[in-house]
């Protein structure tokens, strides 16, 4: 009986240890994906007088092989343009992260990110795409298009795993959304505006040119990259972390194919993946809407809690106003870095920026950071204003602010809740799950037989 319970004990440790860690990765990506959206919940959440639009999704886009990680067919929102903004189109590229494994694409599809099953019906339209001109003054009475993100490569992946029922079709529902855009009226756009925020922000720099060879050369074409700025850098520990994110992404989905050959021809995929490796070679006029110190960045890919065991950084990384002398120097080295990312981009006189010095994420779709009494601003100009006159060619926009802390009218973010939660979720090291619990009960059994249980071990 001695042998046997023993053998138990094992088994049980095994498949404790087992679930123990399977339940740890699934929390990790509960914990990113909680991340995501509450940088995206000023975006999404309606007010009193929201302008909530319908999801509609693309009909016959299965047929295709368009299809969302999961095979459900992929969507988008579309508001109308009125009068002096009829004929002119604005698409916004939703953004939410990346997966780059198999178990992160799995789970990805339980979720709006990866499955239109799960999409909201119905979206909340603010910031750049509110169609009031008190919100929104230059874009407001355009066809605005709110185009969901459900394949996890920014639209730019090409393959399926048969095993796991996964579909990396993003650069599939990029042509087919577009096809289908251009035949509500798309096609007869006299000026386009290709935008997106993080990710859909980088898919809007992968697609730009794309974007500008849908239309005749008399349409006036430009393209906003918001909080897609994603740097190839060095996180705290001296690791490479969201490389390492990427170098799985461009893998698992088959990306390769359909990045430009401008770069593939001269760096290795990954590199083609970054944007500051990218932008130099874009034909099509850009602007580039960043907050110097990322704070999606900052939180993932500058200061990951893998890299951070015992904490260290975890004050700075909730709240930069907790950030060391040290900690600090090293944020500004990543300033640094944006920098000199787009020095060679900024000599374009076709190309605009706007780069604050704010802990940020995403200041299009939020309307307290597009256009607002106090909304963001350098040099006493908004970014609502700065990307109209950079669009409209009223006036060159290439604004840089001053180092942090001198601004003033910066809508920092500070993660509180959301981050403890995040921290203790990707810990590994004091989980329990009910098999663990059972499995420290039954060694208890076994190292102290004195005991009295009610029942005994020894028996045949």
């Amino acid at each position: 009986m001695k042998r046997v319970l023993i053998w138990v004990l094992s088994l049980w440790s095994v498949v404790g240890i087992g679930w123990s860690r399977s339940e740890d990765g699934l929390q990790e990506l509960k914990a990113k994906d909680r991340l995501l959206s509450f940088l995206e919940k000023d975006a999404v959440s309606p007010g009193a007088n929201s302008l909530m639009i319908p999801l509609t999704l693309i009909q016959g886009a299965a047929s295709k092989g368009a299809v969302c990680l999961d095979g459900t067919p992929p969507g988008y929102h579309l508001d109308r343009g009125f009068r002096s903004g009829s004929n002119s189109w604005l698409i916004q590229l939703e953004g939410g992260g990346w997966c780059n494994t198999i178990r992160s694409c799995v789970f990805r599809k339980t979720t709006r990110r990866g499955s239109s099953k799960f999409m909201e019906k119905r979206l909340n339209f603010t910031g750049i795409l509110s169609n009031k001109a008190e919100e929104n003054p230059d874009f407001y009475n355009w066809n605005r298009v709110k185009l969901r993100y459900c394949d996890g490569a920014s639209f730019s992946g090409e393959g399926q795993n048969e095993a796991n029922q996964l579909y990396f079709r993003g650069q599939r529902i990029w042509s087919t959304a577009m096809e289908e855009l251009m035949a509500k009226g798309m096609r007869n756009a006299e000026q386009a505006l290709l935008s997106g925020c993080s990710a859909g922000g980088l898919a809007s720099i992968l697609h730009c040119d794309e974007f500008k060879d849908l239309f005749p050369s008399t349409t006036k074409v430009k393209c906003l990259s918001d909080a897609g700025l994603f740097l190839d850098a060095t996180n705290m520990a001296g690791g490479h972390t969201l490389r390492d994110m990427y170098r799985g992404m461009v893998t698992l989905q088959g990306v390769q194919k359909n990045l430009p050959n401008t770069c593939t021809s001269q760096m290795d995929p990954t590199s083609c993946f970054f944007p500051q490796n990218l932008i130099a070679n874009i034909q099509t006029p850009l602007f580039l809407l960043n907050a110097a110190y990322d704070a999606w960045q900052v939180q993932e890919s500058l200061i990951p809690s893998s890299a951070d065991p015992h904490g260290f950084w975890r004050d700075c990384k909730m709240d930069h106003s907790h950030c060391n002398s040290s900690q600090m120097l090293f944020l500004q080295d990543f300033r640094n870095q944006m920098l000199s990312a787009i020095n060679g981009f900024s000599m374009s006189n076709q190309n605009g920026l706007f780069i604050n010095s704010c802990f940020a994420h995403c200041q299009s779709e939020r309307q307290d950071t597009w256009y607002a009494n106090d909304s963001p601003r350098i040099g006493n100009k908004a970014i609502a204003a700065s990307v109209g006159d950079w669009f409209f060619d009223r006036t060159a926009t290439k604004a840089i602010d001053c180092p942090y802390h001198c601004d003033n009218t910066c809508h920092n973010l500070i993660f509180n809740d959301v981050t403890s939660t995040i921290t203790i979720s990707e810990s590994t090291r004091l989980t329990f799950t009910p098999l663990n619990l059972l499995n420290a009960f039954l060694i208890t059994l076994i190292c102290v037989p004195n005991a009295s249980w009610g029942f005994s071990l020894d028996r045949d």
